[in-house]
């Protein structure tokens, strides 16, 4: 066996791997989209920033174990880690009706602040429907991605799915967006 070429091998697949620098990189870089999915996540500002603050802390200490190709989609999964462990979501053992959701997303509106506007249907959503909607509609995991990041069922994540759904519709149903066809009440 030469040993040049194994020294050469281990050194390369060493470079393979993400570093703390390429992580600390990572995350300026894309700090407005991994702050983004934290507030999605958690719907509050000082949470979001903790649970970003947090991951950011987790892949600098975890850099060798994570290949630089997957830094990004690493990154994403501890925020996401972060955020589950902050919340802990969980199912609601009694199914909202369209009522009680209805009421839950009007609180969680008027909570919401101005620069957050188009997020506030998501935000409206309580914390496991936000969730199970986040990970599954927007960051794209799958049923059972989802079912493992939040120890349910992939049952449970499609049922979460469906109301968080109907929540947002119902919710885009009640904001007024002005027209803007030229049209001017009284004239022809």
């Amino acid at each position: 066996m030469n040993f040049r070429r194994t020294h050469r091998l281990v050194a390369e697949s060493k470079n393979d791997y993400a570093t703390s620098q390429h992580f600390c990189e990572l995350f300026a870089e894309d700090i407005n989209s991994l702050y983004l999915l934290s507030f999605l996540l958690t719907a509050d500002h000082d949470k979001a920033e903790q649970c970003f603050v947090a991951g950011l802390d987790d892949c600098v200490r975890d850099d060798s174990s994570v290949f630089g190709e997957w830094s990004h989609a690493w990154a994403r999964r501890v925020i996401v880690r972060n955020a589950i462990r902050t919340l802990a979501p969980h199912v609601c053992s009694t199914p909202q009706g369209p009522a009680e959701f209805q009421a839950a997303g009007k609180a969680n509106l008027a909570r919401s602040k101005s620069e957050d506007a188009p997020f506030a249907s998501v935000l409206a959503l309580g914390d496991f429907e936000r969730f199970v909607y986040v990970l599954s509609v927007l960051e794209k995991y799958s049923d059972e991605d989802c079912a493992a990041f939040l120890g349910i069922s992939q049952q449970e994540v499609r049922e979460g799915r469906v109301r968080a759904l109907e929540q947002i519709v119902s919710s885009s149903r009640e904001i007024s967006v002005p027209r803007n066809d030229g049209l001017t009440a009284g004239t022809n």
